[in-house]
């Protein structure tokens, strides 16, 4: 019998002195049987640094053609396409094509590293791409917030994230391996 998804209830209030946002959401997240903590931590730490009230949390890990979290304009069009991990080429092109700004959130330490050396070059021709690192140790510090019910506060400020759950606290430093170049 296959694993059902386990459900998550989040109250997520995000403070983001950097872009002037200041909004709580409510989010009910389905981690996939085969999602560690971390990651799903980390698909809502992505969804605070992109806050928006028309960004949604999609099907993730259960559907290849979609990313982790997306932002769809009133009519439809595909305006943010957010991914976690290590994609392959293939998938950085084809959402640079679907979508006005991509944005991939990697982590995992050297493996991430090796991802980036491998890849970076390809990306150079897509102005609407940026690609953020996460330490491992950041991230593995992550999974130890999560819980099925959680108040979910995340400030961000001049690039720095502090997560807190609770007494809990974590503090994140993203760092720009490519950012998107949207001139002219």
């Amino acid at each position: 019998m296959a694993q059902k998804a386990t459900i998550y209830k989040v109250e997520l209030s995000v403070s983001d002195m950097d872009r002037h946002y200041y909004e709580t959401h409510k989010l009910t997240v389905a981690k996939h049987p085969s999602e560690t903590d971390e990651r799903m931590m980390l698909r809502l730490v992505a969804f605070a640094l992109n806050a928006d009230e028309q960004l949604e949390m999609t099907k993730g890990l259960s559907t290849d053609d979609e990313p982790d979290i997306w932002q769809k304009s009133l009519s439809g069009e595909l305006e943010t396409w957010i991914t976690l991990g290590l994609p392959s080429d293939k998938i950085v092109r084809q959402s640079c094509g679907k979508a006005d700004r991509v944005i991939i959130y990697a982590y995992g330490g050297n493996p991430a590293e090796t991802w980036w050396d491998k890849i970076k070059n390809s990306t150079t021709r897509f102005d609407n791409l940026s690609v953020f690192n996460l330490t491992q140790i950041e991230t593995a510090a992550l999974a130890g917030l999560a819980d099925r019910t959680m108040r979910l506060q995340v400030n961000i400020q001049e690039g720095e994230v502090m997560v807190s759950v609770g007494e809990g606290m974590v503090y994140l430093t993203p760092v720009a391996w490519k950012a998107a170049d949207r001139r002219g």
